[in-house]
């Protein structure tokens, strides 16, 4: 900016010099619109003129564009610092979206879990219900072979019926036979195998025959106690055991079932359950045979018991 000031000033100084200059008729007056008798040097002064008030008219043009160029900067500044506003309101947005997604990806990861516990509470629920079924459905067998016996009993009734002069004559022959039975044992007192015997001895015999393997034996002693209600939980599953090892797979269910009525808190309840699951195999009762081999494994986790179940069931495959 500074050199364009200093090459006015020169232009100036040489105009006005040249204006000093005197001539007669304005000849060699360079400032005349049409210049005439100019010398040599005036020729050049007056070309050095046109030359400045080129550069002078140029001058102007420059300033003119610098202004335009200054007022364009300025727009250009003005337009930026509203872009860079618009970019700060933009990132503003952008971490408010940011602590969205976060709350809504936190919100997701509890929602995951909650329908994870409403999963596992319903696959709970279907257990314990498909638990019920099946038990309903061994009671209404138990239910529908009671009603076969029932049905067979009433069929004998009708086709025995007699007459009430018969039944008294029959419970009179009945009463008359009691009386004669009553009188031979009073006259002489039998003796049995059990007498003057202690339950617990009875029953500690019974274990001694079982370990024996005389099972014949081991079970009339078993059924003594039973008879006589004495630890009658331990002497079914015994008996169940031993039906189990004779391969009477029906009778040794009856019994297992029997004993976990009766105490199912017993020490020997994981074999009790794997035996009965094994028998449930044998008989061809593969779904409740499974059940109670899963269920063995799942209660009775580590134990000798939870091996041979996981063992029987890989020969269910």
């Amino acid at each position: 900016m500074s050199s364009y000031i200093v090459v006015a000033l020169v232009t100036t100084l040489l105009i006005s010099s040249l204006n000093a200059e005197p001539s007669a008729f304005d000849a060699g007056n360079i400032n005349n619109p049409n210049p005439y008798g100019l010398t040599q040097e005036e020729e050049q002064l007056l070309e050095n003129k046109k030359h400045l008030n080129k550069v002078s008219d140029n001058l102007v043009d420059v300033t003119s564009k610098l202004k335009k160029v200054t007022v364009k900067s300025n727009n250009q500044v003005n337009e930026l610092d509203s872009l860079r506003s618009r970019i700060d309101g933009l990132q503003g947005i952008l971490e408010n979206l940011s602590r969205k997604e976060h709350l809504n990806k936190k919100s997701l990861r509890t929602l995951d879990e909650m329908n994870k516990q409403r999963l596992k509470s319903a696959n709970e629920y279907e257990t314990r219900l498909g638990e019920a079924v099946q038990a309903n459905a061994k009671e209404i067998a138990k239910i529908q072979l009671a009603l076969s016996a029932l049905t067979v009993v009433v069929d004998k009734i009708n086709k025995d019926y007699v007459t009430k002069a018969e039944y008294n004559a029959l419970v009179l022959d009945v009463n008359n036979f009691k009386d004669i039975v009553t009188k031979e044992l009073s006259s002489t007192t039998k003796k049995t195998e059990f007498s003057n015997k202690s339950k617990a001895q009875i029953a500690k015999e019974a274990k001694v025959f079982y370990d024996k393997q005389h099972y014949s034996k081991s079970i009339k002693f078993y059924s003594y106690l039973i008879q006589q209600n004495y630890k009658p939980a331990r002497a079914h599953y015994m008996i169940g055991e031993m039906n189990y090892y004779r391969k009477n797979y029906s009778e040794a269910i009856a019994y297992f079932k029997k004993s976990a009525k009766l105490y199912s808190k017993a020490t020997y309840m994981s074999i009790l359950m794997l035996h009965t699951g094994v028998s449930m195999r044998h008989i061809g009762d593969e779904k409740n045979a499974k059940a109670f081999l899963k269920g063995t494994i799942k209660k009775y986790p580590g134990t000798k018991a939870a091996k041979e179940a996981k063992k029987q069931l890989g020969l269910m495959k």
